[in-house]
């Protein structure tokens, strides 16, 4: 069996030790003579499995005691409208950094369910290719929170800042972030954080799970009668169980924790490799005249690398002749075209390195 280079965006690339371990333990989990899929979840084994889980997230996040770890289903998507219907039960204001499509996403989602919004600051104007400075950003006098995406996957901009703000009265103002595509790629100072949260299918593990990080003194202000599914508070205090959790996606995100630990080295460790595979990555696109990225060099995303052939009608050959060299799902999104090659924790170096051969393969021979 030969194993490719995947550069998805998501569902992405998982850790070949991540799998093999997995395909291990199928059929059979540590002698228990059945696979985790089978297992209740109120089992003494999946409830060791959840519990080293949590306790390695936190470890490699530096999460403080105040917050609440949550492994929630739904997708990214439903926090767009859990965090509203959790955060604003006693009124106030959602504000928004609004950067691009997920962003956008998130904002419509809050306006659609009828609640106050705000836009705090917007890269619109300069057509999503630098995020707004610091300085102008401008949150409402009654913002409960400020919510922002880190990075934005289709369009390839990250954030090169954390956006802490104040109300005009002095107030700090709970920072929201959506981290689902560069979640773990580096350390952060999650105390920063209000809540964080991160679908699962980019550096965590497979589509089906969610992760929130939720700081205790933002729980319980809940919309009364909003569905205990939904609850922040409820689903803290029953252990992320209300109902059946996605108790395989919890397991192999586990793994994955494992994999950052021992095998990668903690999160430091994959912050270098993150950053020398992008920085090789973009090198070859600007040394080129066949090949560009349209995002400011400050807040290039080091996870998601959009760029574009000077002739977009050889797009379908490079696609074409990729795949054929091992090298798949570089199509870029259908909202921006060109090509995109997502470069999360578990695509290693030399997937790169064969990508970057590839490209100047592609530019002599059809420049």
């Amino acid at each position: 069996m030969t194993r490719h280079y995947n550069f998805c965006a998501g569902p992405a690339a998982l850790p070949t030790a991540v799998l093999e371990r997995a395909q291990n333990e199928l059929l059979d989990y540590q002698g228990r003579g059945l696979s985790v899929m089978e297992m209740s979840h109120r089992s003494d084994d999946f409830i060791a499995i959840a519990e080293r889980a949590e306790a390695d997230l936190r470890q490699l996040l530096g999460i403080p005691g105040n917050y609440k770890v949550l492994f929630l289903q739904g997708g990214a998507s439903m926090q767009f409208a859990m965090l509203p219907m959790n955060l604003l039960g006693r009124g106030g204001s959602a504000n928004f950094v609004q950067t691009g499509i997920w962003g956008k996403k998130a904002l419509s989602e809050a306006k659609r369910l009828g609640f106050e919004c705000h836009v705090a600051g917007s890269s619109e104007a300069n057509g999503h290719v630098a995020v707004p400075n610091h300085d102008t950003l401008c949150v409402s006098g009654d913002a409960v929170y400020l919510h922002y995406t880190s990075n934005e996957t289709i369009g390839g901009l990250e954030f090169d800042y954390t956006p802490l703000v104040k109300r005009a009265d002095g107030v700090d103002v709970p920072l929201v972030c959506d981290m689902s595509s560069n979640i773990l790629s580096g350390p952060i100072n999650v105390a920063d954080f209000g809540v964080i949260y991160a679908g699962a299918q980019k550096n965590i593990g497979p589509a089906g799970l969610t992760l929130v990080i939720v700081r205790d003194d933002l729980l319980g202000k809940a919309q009364s009668g909003i569905p205990s599914l939904f609850d922040y508070q409820l689903l803290a205090e029953a252990g992320s169980m209300v109902n059946t959790p996605p108790t395989y996606a919890w397991y192999l995100a586990g793994l994955v924790f494992q994999w950052l630990k021992d095998d990668v080295g903690g999160l430091d460790a994959m912050n270098v490799l993150n950053q020398r595979k992008a920085d090789k990555l973009y090198a070859a696109i600007d040394s080129s005249a066949f090949y560009s990225n349209p995002i400011a060099e400050h807040n290039r995303s080091r996870m998601n690398v959009p760029f574009v052939l000077a002739d977009a009608a050889l797009d379908k050959t490079f696609l074409q002749e990729a795949d054929a060299a091992g090298l798949l799902n570089l199509k870029g999104h259908r909202s921006v075209g060109g090509m995109r090659a997502s470069l999360y924790n578990a695509v290693p170096e030399e997937a790169v390195n064969a990508l970057i051969a590839f490209m100047a393969d592609f530019e002599q021979r059809r420049g």
